[in-house]
C-alpha cells in the first residue's frame, strides 16, 4: 500500500475506534482486520487500554472462541454485559481474563464482505445490562461506516483491506486533563502589536475577544520586576535570531489579581531570509502551574505515590515511593515494577495491575521487601493510567489478606504473561475436543499458525525408527521433504530436537546453513522445531515455518516449548485412538457380510455407518439369506456399543442363518433366535426384523422383535411403513411368540430395512424420524439402488456427531437382477477416515 493510502487507512481506523469508545462511555476499544491468509484477524488500531493488557494478542485465529473473532466469523454483534455472561458464553476467555468487564464486538465490512471486527470494553458493574440498544446500534453504525470507507479506499488505491502479522497497530491514548497549557504569539516589535491564540489569552486571564492586541496590555499583566527582562530577551532574540527562554511571573486573576504565578516564555526570531527578520518575535508561553503544584504537593507526602501508564510502566514516583521501594528514579521510570524489583516479580503483581485496568476497579495487596518489610499497595485506575499508593504495613499479613509471595519465592518465580496463559488454555481446550490424529493436527494448525504468524506447519512422527510425515499445511508443497524417511539418529534439526528434547529455533537461512550445511532451505526463512515427547517417549517433531525472517522472543520460545508438551500428549492419545478404532471397526466389518448373494429376481444393496461419538463397536447387523423357498432379509440391533455387543451380534446372525437354512417359518426363526440369546445370557437385548420373500408369488412374510417397521415403496412411489404384528425384544422371555404378517409385494417395489440410528434423534419422537425417512424414500430420485441408498444416508453422512451406528438394507423386488455390483460388491462400509 502506498504511504498515502496507509496513512488514510490509519486515520479511518483511529477515528472509528475513538468515536466508538467516546460515544458509548467505554474506556477502551480496538479494530482487527483480516490477515492475508484469512486464518486470523490482526490488531490494527486501539484506543485506551494498550493491547498488552489484554494478553498481547496481536493475532487471533478466526476459529478462536473469542468475541471479536466470533463477530468476524458470524457477521453478528456479540454483546457481553459482564463477567457472568462472558463466563457462560465464552468460558475460555473468562478463564484467561477473569475480570469484571463488558464488551461489544461487531463486524466491519461492506455488503456481503467482512473485513474485520470492532470491539469496545467497559467497566461492568454487578447486575449491569451493558450497552443499551441505541448504543449497540451506534457501534454497528460506526463499524458499517468504517467498512464502507475501507471499501472505498480499496477501490481508489487497489490495495486489499488486510493486515500482515508485522502490522504495528495505531494507538490512541485515552483523553485526560492537560497538566500543561501552551499559548502561541507573534509579536510585531515595530508597531507593538501581538497576535495571540485563545489559549494564551486564557493563560493571561483575557477573554479572546477582550484582548486588544497590544504588547503593553500583556506587559501590564507581568510582575513589574520581569518587564525589563522581557524587553531585553526580545531585543536579544531579534538581534541574534536565537531561541531564548525566560521564567516570568504573571498576575493570577483567579484570586483577584493579588498574587502571581510562574510561566515560561520561549521565543525566537524569524530566519534571516524571512521578510519579518528583526521585526517579529514568535514564541510560546507555557503554563505548567497545575502540574508543578500537583508534583510539589505529592512530593511533600510521606506516603509513597506513583503513577503507571496504561500498560503498567512507571511514569512518575515521588521521593517517598522511591525510598520505600529502595530504587533510584532513573532505574524505575519507564519500566515495569515487576521487572525492576525482583521481590515484586510474582505474577500476582502484574495480575492485579491488569485486573485494575480491565475492570476499572481499585485493588490492593501486600508485598514483602527483603528482608522483612511489608508494604501495603493500592492501585486506583482510570482509563489513562493508574495512581498507586504504597505505605509501610505495621504487621505481616494474615492468611486471609491478599498478598504476593515472599522475596525468596518471588525471586525464583518466572513472571507469567497472560498471552502465554491464553495460548496454553486455548490450545489445550481445542485439543480436548479433537479425537483423531487428523483432528489434532488440524487444531494445531488452526491455533499455532495464526498465533505466531507462521505460514507452514509440518508434523512428523516416529515410525519404525524413522521420521514419517503425518500432516502438512502451507503453500510450499516441498516443505521439509528431506526429513521424510530419515532415521531418528540422523544429525538433522528435525531429529536432533527430538533426541535431545530441546526445541530448536532457527531465525534465518544463514543460521540453518551454518548449523546444518547442505540442508535445503527452500523459500522458508525461519523455523521452529518442537520436540513432541509424551511420557518420556519420542512421538515426533512439530515444525513451524515462516516465509519472512522471524525473531523468536523469549516469550515466543517459552509459549511454544510449553505447547509442545500439550501437542505431544494429544497426538499420542489420538494415534492410540486411531489404532484401537481401526482394530475395533475392522473386527465389526469382518463380522458383517462382505458380499451380498446374487438372487434372481431381487436386487439388494446394504450400507453400514459407524457412530462418530465413540470408539466402541456396535451390534447392528444385516443379512441376505437364500433358501430353497425364496430369500430372507434380516436386520437387527444388539443394544450397547462394546465388544460384547459385537460378539452377541455375530452369534445371533449365525443363529438366524442356521434356523433359516433348515426351512423354519419366519416366526420360528425369530423364536429360535430369542432362545439362543437367552441361552447365551450376555445380559443384552436385541431387536430384529425378518422378511421372507417368495420371488414367484408376489407375497412376503415379516416378523419383528421390537424393531422399527420396514418401509415399502410401491411402483407408483406410494410409500408406507408396514403395519406388522410386533413381537417382544429378543432376550426378554423364552416363551415369546412372534406372529408373521403377510403383505403384497408388487414387482418393482423397494423394501427398506434399517436400524434406529438412521431415524432416532435425541429429544425427538422416533415416529417423526421414520416418517422423514418414508418421505425421503418416496421422493428420492435415483437411477440405481446404490444411488438410492446413498441419498437416504446423505444427512447421516454429513453429521459430525452421530451417537449410534446405522445399518440399511434395500431390496428391489421383481427387477430381474441380483445384488448390484459395486467396487465393494453392494456393501459400503465406512472407515476411520470418515470420522
Amino acid at each position: 500500500m502506498l504511504a498515502g493510502g496507509m496513512a488514510e487507512r490509519e486515520d479511518l481506523l483511529a477515528a472509528a475506534v475513538v468515536e466508538a469508545v467516546e460515544g458509548t462511555g467505554a474506556y477502551a476499544g480496538s479494530v482487527f482486520l483480516q490477515s492475508r491468509d484469512r486464518r486470523s484477524i490482526v490488531l490494527a488500531a486501539t484506543c485506551g487500554v494498550p493491547p498488552s493488557l489484554l494478553g498481547g494478542w496481536h493475532l487471533i485465529p478466526v476459529s478462536s472462541p473469542i468475541p471479536v473473532a466470533a463477530a468476524y466469523s458470524s457477521g453478528r454483534t456479540v454483546h457481553l454485559s459482564g463477567a457472568d455472561e462472558t463466563m457462560r458464553r465464552f468460558p475460555q476467555l473468562a478463564v484467561a481474563l477473569p475480570y469484571a468487564f463488558g464488551s461489544c464486538s461487531v463486524p466491519v465490512g461492506s455488503g456481503e464482505e467482512t473485513f474485520g471486527a470492532l470491539a469496545i470494553v467497559w467497566a461492568a458493574s454487578p447486575g449491569g445490562e451493558g450497552l443499551s440498544r441505541a448504543q449497540r446500534r451506534r457501534v454497528r453504525t460506526i463499524a458499517k461506516r468504517l467498512g464502507a470507507s475501507l471499501a472505498d479506499l480499496r477501490a481508489r488505491t487497489g490495495d486489499p483491506v488486510e493486515c500482515d502479522p508485522q502490522t504495528i497497530p495505531v494507538e490512541t491514548p485515552s483523553p485526560s486533563a492537560p497538566a500543561v497549557r501552551v499559548g502561541l504569539f507573534d509579536w510585531d516589535l515595530v508597531n507593538g502589536t501581538v497576535t495571540v491564540d485563545d489559549e494564551l489569552c486564557a493563560i493571561f486571564g483575557f477573554a479572546p475577544r477582550a484582548f486588544d492586541g497590544r504588547a503593553e496590555t500583556l506587559a501590564s499583566c507581568l510582575h513589574p520586576g520581569d518587564r525589563a527582562a522581557v524587553r531585553a530577551a526580545a531585543r536579544a532574540a531579534a538581534a541574534g535570531g536565537r531561541i531564548t527562554s525566560r521564567r516570568l511571573r504573571i498576575r493570577d486573576r483567579r484570586d483577584g489579581g493579588a498574587g502571581y504565578r510562574t510561566v515560561e516564555l520561549w521565543s525566537r526570531a524569524p530566519g534571516a531570509n524571512d521578510a519579518r527578520a528583526r521585526t517579529h518575535l514568535f514564541g510560546t508561553v507555557v503554563d505548567a502551574q497545575a502540574g508543578s503544584a500537583a508534583v510539589a504537593a505529592v512530593e511533600r507526602l510521606r506516603d509513597g505515590v506513583f503513577s503507571l501508564a496504561p500498560d503498567g510502566r512507571v511514569a512518575y514516583a515521588n521521593h517517598s515511593a522511591l525510598k520505600l521501594l529502595g530504587v533510584r528514579g532513573d532505574a524505575l521510570l519507564g519500566q515495569f515494577l515487576w521487572d525492576v524489583l525482583p521481590w515484586l516479580s510474582d505474577p500476582d503483581v502484574e495480575y492485579r495491575h491488569r485486573s485494575a485496568m480491565i475492570s476499572q476497579a481499585p485493588v490492593s495487596f501486600l508485598a514483602c521487601r527483603p528482608p522483612d518489610q511489608w508494604l501495603d499497595f493500592s492501585l486506583h485506575p482510570e482509563a489513562d493510567g493508574v495512581t498507586g499508593r504504597v505505605v509501610p504495613s505495621g504487621h505481616p499479613p494474615s492468611t486471609s489478606t491478599p498478598s504476593v509471595s515472599s522475596a525468596e519465592t518471588a525471586t525464583a518465580a518466572t513472571p507469567a504473561r497472560l498471552g502465554v496463559m491464553y495460548h496454553v488454555l486455548q490450545l489445550g481446550s481445542a485439543l480436548t475436543e479433537a479425537v483423531t490424529a487428523r483432528e489434532v493436527c488440524e487444531v494445531i494448525s488452526d491455533q499455532l499458525l495464526p498465533a505466531f504468524g507462521g505460514q507452514q506447519l509440518a508434523i512428523y512422527v516416529v515410525r519404525d525408527g524413522t521420521m514419517r510425515l503425518l500432516y502438512h499445511t502451507g503453500h510450499h508443497e516441498d516443505f521439509l521433504d528431506w526429513l521424510e524417511g530419515v532415521p531418528l539418529h540422523a544429525c538433522l534439526p528435525g531429529t536432533e530436537t527430538l533426541t535431545s528434547g530441546a526445541p530448536l529455533f532457527i531465525e534465518s537461512q544463514q543460521d540453518l546453513s551454518q548449523g546444518y550445511p547442505g540442508i535445503p532451505t527452500g523459500e522458508v526463512s525461519s523455523w521452529a522445531y518442537l520436540p513432541l515427547i509424551a511420557s518420556s517417549h519420542p512421538v515426533g517433531t512439530c515444525v513451524l515455518g515462516f516465509d519472512e525472517i522471524h525473531r523468536f522472543t523469549a516469550k515466543d520460545r517459552g509459549v511454544l516449548t510449553a505447547l509442545a508438551g500439550l501437542i505431544a500428549q494429544a497426538l499420542e492419545r489420538a494415534r492410540l485412538y486411531d489404532a484401537e478404532f481401526a482394530l475395533a471397526h475392522g473386527l465389526q466389518q469382518a463380522l458383517l457380510p462382505h458380499r451380498l448373494p446374487v438372487v434372481p429376481g431381487i436386487r439388494t444393496v446394504a450400507r453400514y455407518l459407524p457412530g462418530t461419538s465413540g470408539m466402541d463397536i456396535g451390534g447392528d447387523w444385516y443379512d441376505v439369506i437364500p433358501t430353497g423357498s425364496g430369500v430372507c432379509l434380516v436386520i437387527g440391533d444388539v443394544e450397547g456399543h462394546s465388544v460384547a455387543a459385537a460378539a452377541t451380534m455375530a452369534q445371533l446372525r449365525s443363529a438366524v442363518r442356521a434356523f433359516a437354512a433348515v426351512g423354519h417359518t419366519p416366526g420360528d426363526v425369530m423364536a429360535g433366535a430369542n432362545r439362543t440369546l437367552i441361552d447365551l445370557d450376555p445380559g443384552l437385548l436385541a431387536s430384529c426384523c425378518y422378511i421372507h420373500l417368495e420371488p414367484h408369488s408376489h407375497h412376503a412374510y415379516a416378523v419383528t422383535a421390537g424393531h422399527p417397521p420396514p418401509l415399502l415403496r410401491r411402483p407408483d412411489a406410494t410409500t408406507n411403513a408396514l403395519e406388522l404384528d410386533i413381537g417382544p425384544l429378543l432376550g426378554v422371555d423364552r416363551a415369546s411368540v412372534y406372529p408373521a404378517t403377510r403383505f403384497d409385494l408388487p414387482p418393482g417395489s423397494v423394501l427398506a430395512l434399517y436400524t434406529d440410528g438412521l431415524v432416532e434423534e435425541r429429544g425427538a419422537d422416533i415416529n417423526v424420524g421414520i416418517d422423514g425417512l418414508r418421505a425421503s424414500l418416496a421422493h428420492a430420485a435415483a437411477d440405481s439402488l446404490n444411488q438410492l441408498a446413498d441419498r437416504l444416508l446423505h444427512n447421516a453422512r454429513g453429521s459430525s456427531y452421530r451417537t449410534d451406528d446405522i445399518a440399511l438394507l434395500l431390496a428391489e423386488y421383481g427387477s430381474g437382477h441380483g445384488a448390484e455390483v459395486t467396487p465393494d460388491h453392494g456393501v459400503i462400509l465406512t472407515d476411520s477416515a470418515q470420522r
